[in-house]
């Protein structure tokens, strides 16, 4: 297993500089991580970057909160891409699915997956804020949607991704679609615990940490 290519760098604080961004990439092309996730106004900076590397730009559209319209993130998707994006992480409409208000929520994922036209999509469901049955939905809705992935969270609510989760997103899915844990993830022995429970890709601002098994102090 090849944990680097396994592992989403990620900078998504509000105030993330470009010298941060500068030393994610330097970081992700060195130790060759499947990508960097950034906000939508590092994409520029970080394909340039990254260009010739292998390594991908991953960016988040409707993040954190989900709430824009299926419109807006289908903008903001292909807009993403213009600029160089090639993975894209969305944060589903998480009311919509509380009101049970199901079409919605698959014409939502549908308009970035049909805006991405090809690009690896990653569904954020949010766990943290979900029951058991809205999680089952969620990544129902998701496949249902052409999605290649699904995704615990945005690292920005109430709590990240737990093993039981992932283990709950994995038995819905099955094998063919990714799981992607993020928020939380310190270390080398929470990155093993979720591939342990059936995911394919962890996001994380400790990549490094990650790979040298030590525990970070970072807040994603």
């Amino acid at each position: 297993m090849n944990l680097a290519k396994m592992i989403d760098h990620t900078a998504l604080k509000p105030e993330t500089t470009k010298e941060q961004i500068e030393k994610l990439c330097h970081e992700a092309k060195e130790f060759q991580f499947a990508s960097v996730c950034v906000n939508p106004t590092w994409i520029e900076a970080a394909s340039a970057l990254l260009a010739g590397t292998g390594v991908d730009v991953c960016t988040v559209i409707g993040f954190p909160l989900g709430a824009n319209s299926p419109e807006t993130k289908a903008f903001e998707t292909k807009d993403a891409i213009q600029k160089g994006a090639t993975e894209i992480d969305m944060v589903i409409n998480i009311a919509a699915l509380k009101d049970r208000n199901d079409k919605l929520v698959e014409d939502d994922i549908r308009a970035v997956v049909e805006a991405a036209n090809g690009t690896l999509v990653k569904v954020i469901i949010e766990t943290c804020l979900l029951t058991e049955e809205e999680k089952i939905r969620a990544c129902q809705m998701a496949v249902a949607a052409g999605a290649q992935f699904v995704k615990t969270s945005t690292g920005f609510s109430s709590g990240g991704a737990t093993a039981s989760d992932i283990a709950l997103m994995r038995k819905t899915v099955g094998p063919d679609i990714g799981v992607k844990a993020s928020g939380g993830i310190r270390s080398l022995e929470d990155a093993e615990a979720m591939i342990e429970a059936g995911a394919t890709r962890i996001g994380a601002s400790s990549g490094v940490s990650i790979l040298k098994g030590k525990i970070s102090t970072s807040n994603y």
